[in-house]
């Protein structure tokens, strides 16, 4: 014994076992184990010690009969790291933790190592203690020891080798790209580094692999695959962080339903695998059109229903002027039965219709219905309209439900709707578990208009318009639907992909209508448009969120549960302090200098 040892594992304390592998069939067997100490209890002449590793934890007995070491024993304390050698024996049948995976078993401890001590940690290293996330973050190292992190990192581990094995297996490639690449505009904000060499110059971090896929199919890879990092300099959210790892995947000579295909065998092989949930595919698909009229959102969560329905026509005659006004204007009513809401009280309701008045909606109207109605307007409709409502609806006579509408144009009735939807959706899935419902959005359209009158593309401008589309780009381009497809799960997006444009004069075409000339193009895209020349064939590919995938799996809310060391919402780095100010004389070398302004904040 020595306190604390200094130097490296000898042969004398190399492990035999880790805690979590002992078992009742080990019993008599003598055994070396490492790791932390969690818990130090007296029991009498008995000093009890809980050691955990990654495997689990293994309950250590100390015999008062050799003073010194129990004495020693008595002084480790919560996160000390130790050795020890020890003879496997049964618990007592009444001291047995059926908890505990080694909860039959105790270890006998003959002789141990002090390998280091640890301060008071800041917190409680367990799940049942309770710490704030920036606590968490700062020492995250400590954070990372709980049961519930250990489990993270290594869902995220099994998820990550099954995507290996089964696209290895299917024909796949992994092929890293690279991390310093040229600025392209991709939509978010790029993370630049200066370059040393070439003074003035500047690499961008990858927001993804877009481009370097496309090549490698021009290569005649044919079928790629990489767990890309990807950064991204954007305003962060609980399912957002400036680096993140996509499963990222392309494949040449393919159509739309190849990939989709592909993508739900992988997703029903990594929940069987990982969690042992059997996933029916196919998943259902509808269009970008659809999820927007039926749930207000191109992201929607298919498994708690309360899809929007148009109720325009059963007020065409009504004498609610709120109503009649709208409707002779063109506008629409829409709804939802909310089956569930009928118990809300009137302070939930009014934010509700605060939702829709933030959302740009005048109002919002509900009703209350059973055997009959209850809502500040029922003096204004009629019989036959609460039939129809009812009819509408699917609601039986005396069944209970909370009807909302909203009168005015098509987008702000969705956008009302929609944002309730959500709100609602938030609520009923609380409880929910191991309950995954997945559906594929497609027939995005190829442009949506930007704030300043222009056009931005959906996805990105490398997708490949629909066929029966082409002849609108030069009429109608906001008309035009592309080959854009997105898995989405519990509402969540899981992954987005496309059919990519493999013709010069079509990528040429496209990049015009964003407002990027030929000459512009040629400086910004030009090595893949000449790539395009020497014989690049059709592809197309996906890539899928591992954080966003391993957080629905996990049942998390946030991806940075399942990230070994994440940022904060301001994009730092509590642990380590990035960013961090960087010496004059590595900035003269990097030929920059901050201005006066920036340091004095």
């Amino acid at each position: 014994m020595s306190e604390p040892s200094l130097y490296h594992v000898s042969k004398e304390w190399k492990r035999t076992h880790r805690c979590g592998e002992v078992r009742k069939n080990d019993v008599n067997t003598d055994v070396t184990l490492a790791g932390w100490v969690k818990k130090v209890r007296e029991f009498g002449e008995l000093t009890f010690v809980d050691l955990w590793d990654r495997t689990g934890m293994v309950q250590l007995v100390f015999d008062s009969q050799d003073s010194e070491l129990n004495s020693l024993a008595k002084s480790l304390k919560a996160e000390d790291v130790i050795a020890c050698k020890g003879r496997i024996r049964n618990r007592p049948s009444d001291m047995i933790n059926r908890d505990m995976k080694t909860g039959e078993v105790e270890i006998y401890i003959g002789s141990f190592v002090i390998f280091n001590r640890s301060k008071v940690p800041p917190f409680v290293v367990s799940d049942k203690g309770k710490a704030n996330e920036d606590l968490r973050l700062k020492y995250r190292y400590l954070d990372l020891r709980r049961d519930s992190m250990q489990k993270n990192l290594r869902l995220r581990h099994d998820i990550a080798m099954t995507v290996r094995f089964f696209l290895s297996k299917h024909g796949f490639l992994e092929i890293e790209t690279p991390m310093l690449v040229k600025r392209t505009p991709e939509g978010a904000r790029d993370y630049l580094v200066p370059s040393r060499l070439q003074a003035g110059k500047f690499y961008a971090l990858p927001q993804s692999p877009q481009l370097y896929k496309q090549m490698l199919m021009v290569s005649g890879v044919d079928r790629y695959f990489q767990l890309a990092r990807c950064m991204r300099d954007e305003d962060l959210r609980a399912d957002r962080q400036p680096e993140h790892t996509q499963i990222d995947i392309e494949m040449s000579f393919i159509s739309e339903d190849d990939i989709i295909d592909l993508s739900e065998k992988l997703m029903k092989k990594i929940f069987s695998e990982v969690c042992g949930v059997e996933l029916d595919i196919p998943f259902p698909r509808i269009s970008y059109k659809t999820a927007m009229a039926d749930f207000g959102t191109d992201k929607p969560d298919i498994g708690i229903g309360l899809e929007i329905h148009d109720c325009t026509d059963i007020f065409r005659a009504t004498g609610f002027r709120a109503f009649s006004s709208i409707i002779a204007e063109g506008g629409v009513v829409r709804g939802i039965s909310y089956e569930d809401g009928y118990g809300l009280s009137k302070s939930q309701i009014k934010k509700l219709e605060k939702t829709a008045r933030e959302k740009g909606a005048k109002g919002l109207v509900w009703l209350k219905v059973d055997g009959g109605v209850n809502s500040p307007i029922e003096a204004f409709l009629s019989d036959d309209e609460i039939a129809g409502l009812k009819r509408e609806f699917g609601l039986d006579e005396g069944q209970k439900s909370l009807i909302l509408l909203v009168a005015g144009n098509f987008e702000i009735s969705t956008a009302v709707l929609g944002a309730i939807r959500k709100s609602v959706v938030i609520s009923k899935t609380q409880d929910k578990n191991n309950e995954y419902h997945f559906v594929w959005v497609n027939k995005f359209p190829l442009f949506f208009e930007s704030g300043e009158g222009g056009m931005e593309p959906a996805h990105h401008i490398f997708s490949i318009p629909l066929e029966e589309d082409l002849e609108l780009l030069d009429k109608n381009p906001l008309k035009v639907r592309g080959h854009l497809y997105d898995l989405v799960c519990n509402g969540v997006e899981l992954g987005s992909g496309s059919i990519r444009v493999h013709n010069r004069k079509l990528q040429e075409r496209l990049l015009s209508l964003i407002g990027i000339d030929r000459q512009n193009a040629g400086e910004k895209f030009g090595f893949l448009l000449e790539a395009f020349e020497y014989g690049a064939p059709p592809h197309g590919g996906i890539a899928l969120g591992l954080d966003r995938l391993a957080m629905i799996m996990g049942g998390g809310d946030s991806i940075r549960e399942y990230i070994a060391f994440p940022k904060t919402q301001n994009a730092v780095s509590l642990m380590d302090g990035a960013p961090s100010r960087v010496e004059e004389e590595v900035l003269r070398e990097l030929h920059i200098r901050i201005s006066k302004k920036e340091t004095e904040k």
